[in-house]
């Protein structure tokens, strides 16, 4: 959040009513708590040069041909050059899954992850300031 005020950006949070919070001074917005109310949201309501921030690969590969920025939490920005391999990997990924084949999970996240979250971040909104 402080990249966004250090950059005069204008920032939201998209959650379900279930994810409700009220420990935050950030603007929420909720949507219904049904499955993918959150993305529907942000497709309808994201704009050219928007950034959105998820982990949500289906997400990220909607928003990237409406010409905006998607990074995931750990830093990684999606680019339309690689996200097709992504949601090839994602699709095989849920297929082994329904096969009863089950990987670890994702790995903690790191203090590294956040530092690169944050580098990735301010790259791009200091490319962006007019």
């Amino acid at each position: 959040m402080f990249l966004a005020k250090k950059y005069k950006m204008l920032y939201y949070f998209i959650a379900s009513y279930a994810h409700q919070t009220k420990n935050s001074d950030a603007t929420w917005i909720y949507v219904d708590p049904y499955k993918e109310s959150a993305d529907l949201f942000i497709m309808n309501h994201v704009k050219e040069n928007d950034i959105v921030i998820t982990q949500d690969i289906g997400l990220a590969s909607l928003v990237l041909p409406k010409k905006v920025r998607a990074i995931s939490p750990r830093g990684k920005e999606y680019v339309e050059e690689s996200i097709a391999t992504a949601l090839d990997f994602r699709f095989l990924a849920a297929k082994a899954r329904r096969q009863g084949k089950y990987e670890k999970g994702p790995k903690a996240f790191t203090k590294s992850d956040r530092k690169s979250f944050l580098y990735t971040l301010e790259e791009i909104l200091s490319k962006n300031v007019k």
